[in-house]
């Protein structure tokens, strides 16, 4: 008799979770202003968890509900993009990544001298992006490029509005220094040249390789520039980058480095070798390039420097940046409602179906 509950039971669970492997299956909606579209509840929850991952909050069944729209908007305007032609190349939606990689961290850095930021404590981009976003870097991008050719799509269409009501006046931008002035700063910041060696597969072999290299920089038989050349070179057995450090705990995490080690390299004079250092993966040594003092800084002075953009044109770029958020938002919401008719738009579930698809609990 054990026997045959024990076997009941595994089939009532397995035919448990066939059901909820079928209710994510479910169509909510179908989008076909271009081609036919489904969206999934099990595309709808993948969307709802990155939203709460960005958000830190669980969604309602009506918050859901608003999700599917805002999902049923983007087929249709990206529908809408590929049938009037538009598309962007890889390159494109890398560079945009990494300069949104770089506005996260602080400053300028390649995609190579990011994984070497994030190995160095110990984890990955893709571990770093899929908890931040929910997204993982392929995930990331592809939605990246979807919404950078919705975007192109609108401002294809409503060009003239856009330019017109997007550009700041010089007004606004002093405006804009005054009220906010306190945040224009540099904090003291130390610019390091590192070197890295990983220790697998073979550590002594590391150990010497980079004790090698930091004696060559020392004697000056082979330079910065050579290093970071040869570092990018295919099958490069060491790493190097430059980098702009604030001398905060973040920018100390950034090398991960105490924030009591970050003061010391301040304190020391720019060209100073230090010795190498070893955690569970690497051996690295460091050499402080060029220190910079904290300052207020005015409208005419660069915002880093590692820029050549000044704070009169950076708060200019930063306004029209908002402006023109504010009126294509407007504007796909307006191209959004030309859209959005039943012959394209058709809405499998509704009323208590749908509540009832959304309830998945967690």
């Amino acid at each position: 008799m054990k026997k045959i509950i024990l076997g009941l039971s595994i089939l009532l669970l397995t035919a448990g979770m066939c059901f909820a492997q079928s209710s994510d299956l479910q169509v909510l909606t179908t989008v076909k202003y271009n081609k036919s579209e489904s969206i999934t509840v099990r595309e709808l929850k993948k969307r709802c968890a990155v939203t709460e991952k960005q958000y830190g909050v669980k969604l309602t069944v009506d918050q859901r509900k608003a999700v599917l729209s805002s999902l049923v908007d983007e087929k249709l305007v990206a529908q809408a993009a590929a049938k009037a032609g538009l598309t962007l190349p890889d390159s494109t939606i890398d560079q945009y990544f990494m300069e949104a990689m770089s506005q996260t961290i602080g400053t300028p850095v390649t995609e190579k001298q990011l994984d070497e930021l994030l190995k160095a404590q110990n984890t990955t981009l893709d571990e770093t992006l899929q908890q931040q976003t929910g997204m993982n870097v392929t995930e990331y991008k592809a939605f990246l490029k979807n919404q950078l050719i919705m975007r192109q799509y609108v401002m294809s269409q409503r060009q003239n509005e856009i330019q017109a009501q997007a550009t700041p006046t010089d007004a606004e931008i002093r405006a804009a220094y005054e009220g906010n002035k306190a945040s224009f700063v540099w904090s003291d910041m130390v610019r390091v040249f590192a070197v890295g060696v990983n220790k697998d597969p073979n550590p002594d072999n590391a150990k010497n390789k980079i004790n090698e290299l930091r004696n060559k920089y020392i004697d000056k038989k082979v330079t910065k520039d050579q290093l970071l050349s040869q570092a990018k070179a295919k099958g490069a057995d060491f790493s190097a980058t430059e980098i702009l450090i604030p001398k905060t705990e973040a920018g100390a995490a950034q090398l991960a480095l105490s924030y009591d080690s970050i003061l010391g390299i301040y304190e020391q004079e720019v060209g100073t070798v230090f010795d190498v250092t070893e955690d569970d993966k690497m051996y690295v040594f460091l050499v402080l390039t060029q220190k910079y003092a904290a300052k207020l800084l005015s409208l005419s002075d660069i915002v880093s420097p590692d820029s050549t953009v000044t704070v009169y044109e950076y708060i200019r770029q930063m306004l029209a940046q908002q402006k023109l958020q504010t009126v294509i938002s407007q504007a796909a919401q307006d191209i959004v409602k030309e859209l959005h008719k039943p012959e394209y738009v058709e809405e499998k579930k509704t009323g208590a179906a749908l509540d009832k698809l959304l309830n998945w609990g967690d």
